[in-house]
């Protein structure tokens, strides 16, 4: 596996905040607004996306055909809730990614991964802890953060991690 996506697994699993990932007990989230896997990416701005295997093959990262090298396959930056139906912290988180996703709808896509519903994409990332957030910037390397953070905290990782103005060359200053 690449260096920098074993970096991410090795980060996930050290987390010390959030749900231990174990059997769930069949509770429903908090009514956060999440739309099918089925929906058009249209209908989908302003809303947290509930993602499967598929969608995340092909709109995050095609690890099956490209295993060793991260090449992000969206057009605008994401953030990855991992999460199970069960846990209290990502029910605390559920709210403010909802209103992440309608705040900053122009310009980052924000899904939701059930781990108990989809344990491949969980064992990929390596995810031992939830709430596990993957944050995603349009190029470069995704970094990941656990547990139930404060919706400022989230705020800051947008604008430092997926909005960041890029570097321009010398030449250009």
């Amino acid at each position: 596996m690449n260096k920098r996506i074993l970096t991410i697994a090795v980060v996930a699993s050290l987390a010390m905040f959030g749900c231990n990932q174990s059997t769930g007990n069949g509770q429903t989230t908090s009514g956060e607004p999440v739309k099918s896997a089925t929906a058009s990416a249209n209908s989908e701005e302003g809303k947290v996306v509930q993602m499967n295997k598929a969608m995340f093959l092909e709109r995050v990262f095609n690890y099956e055909k490209n295993p060793d090298t991260w090449v992000y396959e969206g057009n605008k930056p994401a953030i990855i809730d991992f999460y199970a139906d069960w846990c209290g912290p990502c029910k605390k988180i559920a709210p403010i990614m909802a209103q992440l996703a309608e705040e900053y709808k122009d310009q980052i896509v924000i899904y939701k991964v059930d781990t108990d519903k989809e344990r491949e994409l969980a064992q990929v990332f390596q995810i031992r802890s939830i709430p596990s957030i993957l944050f995603i910037p349009a190029e470069g390397q995704p970094q990941m953060t656990m547990g139930a953070l404060p919706k400022a905290e989230f705020e800051k990782m947008i604008k430092e991690v997926l909005l960041a103005p890029k570097a321009q060359p010398a030449s250009q200053k």
